[in-house]
């Protein structure tokens, strides 16, 4: 019984996160063709078994999907305006980062010209990139999805969001405002207690526990903001900016940066003036420009 050969697949972009992704594809033993401006860095994966294509229209040829992990959309245009570029009947990934508006657009700028497309985020360093760890979220046509789902997973963690290509850059920009407040809200907390003597690895395991209590909210907090109902279950906003205050009054008196803090009383305090102060924190949704359905 012979083994079944492996998906051919081709890598368009090769920086450190291109590198790791057609390095993934090596191991897992697709065959692999890459394509980038600078040949000299596929040196590493064609010793590892790469060929590398002269030209784009080359390496589209050679897979029977391409995946793009270039520098911006422009730069994704630039290469599929070139003159040997036949696009029709070929699957692309765009795995460069980029607005949901851009995602959209290039999507019917390819299936315009005959391709498949799925626009996608790498939530992940390069190192790990081919683990577990890695998660790689995609969006567009299921069906393109799931016929090569098998080949994908070599990458790591692959997820499918939905049938709007814009959804994988929309979960990606959130995903960056969780990482940052989160981090902020920790360096907030680490600047406070070291006017205290408290060094920063002291604090962080109490930091991880807050921050993991604080996420077991969130679930319940959704169902209030689906609902557009927020009863005040656990305190009222209202009680939420007395501790605002108290936070910003601190930090002002130890000298520590009181920006943040003053930022997110700000909101509060304008949804209380708009008569929401007995409500749950939640509410807050409506200061990020997401009316509440009547």
């Amino acid at each position: 019984m012979t083994n079944k050969p492996e998906t051919p697949v081709t890598v368009i972009g090769l920086g450190l996160m291109g590198q790791a992704l057609a390095g993934a594809f090596l191991k897992a033993g697709h065959p692999t063709t890459v394509w980038n401006r600078t040949t000299s860095k596929a040196d590493q994966l064609v010793s590892k078994g790469a060929r590398v294509a002269p030209t784009v229209g080359d390496a589209l040829k050679a897979g029977s999907l391409t995946i793009i992990c270039v520098t911006d959309y422009q730069a994704v245009q630039e290469l599929f305006d070139a003159s040997d570029v036949e696009l029709n009947g070929t699957m692309l990934i765009n795995l460069t980062s980029g607005s949901s508006a851009q995602a959209r657009d290039a999507a019917r700028w390819a299936e315009q010209c005959g391709a498949h497309y799925l626009d996608g985020a790498i939530m992940a360093i390069p190192p790990a990139i081919g683990t577990a760890e890695a998660v790689i979220l995609h969006s567009g046509p299921q069906a393109d999805f799931e016929a090569h789902k098998s080949t994908l997973d070599a990458l790591g963690t692959v997820s499918y969001l939905g049938a709007d290509h814009g959804l994988a850059s929309l979960y990606d920009v959130a995903g960056l405002a969780m990482m940052w407040s989160v981090l902020n809200a920790w360096l907030q907390g680490t600047a406070l207690l070291r006017t205290a003597g408290v060094d920063a690895a002291t604090y962080a395991p109490f930091a991880q526990q807050i921050a993991a209590g604080v996420a077991e909210w969130l679930p319940g907090y959704a169902e209030q903001i689906d609902s557009g109902f927020f009863p005040a279950e656990v305190s009222s906003l209202e009680t939420d900016a007395r501790a605002m205050a108290h936070l910003i009054e601190e930090s002002e008196a130890v000298g520590v940066n009181a920006e943040l803090p003053k930022l997110i009383k700000a909101m509060a305090d304008r949804s209380i003036a708009a008569g929401h102060g007995g409500e749950q924190y939640p509410v807050l949704i409506e200061e990020f420009g997401t009316p509440r359905d009547e």
